[in-house]
């Protein structure tokens, strides 16, 4: 069964953020590591994100929403988030994924917004950033 994504506005996602089963997955390649990101996400860059699709389900075990983010979610963050949940359709088992997202206006409208941001080196974010 392929799940369908929806889309979150940062709003959103600061009021569901802290929430334990919620995973923030930032796909942007070496920009983040020179613009900062979303404090508490997981980087999987997108241009090794197929590869990488395990290791991803491996770090959101016990997690039922992911949302996705590039810079503009315009992009990655979608292509990304889509191949994802074919992925999550093709396996056999239940990962306990309900919702799969993409984060509007992305990273950029994010921070843009004045939204807090991490600059922290810390791999993987501890997401106590100040």
């Amino acid at each position: 069964m392929a799940r369908s994504l929806s889309h979150i506005t940062a709003s959103q996602l600061i009021s569901i953020a802290r929430n334990p089963r919620v995973a923030i997955v930032d796909v942007r390649d070496e920009e983040r590591s020179y613009d900062a990101h979303i404090a508490g996400s997981l980087h999987f860059a997108s241009d090794t994100f197929s590869e990488r699709m395990p290791d991803l389900l491996q770090a959101v075990k016990g997690k039922d929403t992911l949302v996705f983010h590039c810079a503009l979610s315009k992009v990655r963050g979608p292509s990304c988030a889509r191949m994802f949940a074919d992925y999550l359709s093709e396996m056999k088992e239940d990962a306990g994924i309900n919702k799969v997202m993409i984060l509007e206006r992305g990273f950029n409208g994010w921070h843009g917004s004045g939204r807090p941001v991490c600059r922290c080196t810390a791999i993987p974010c501890t997401g106590e950033c100040t």
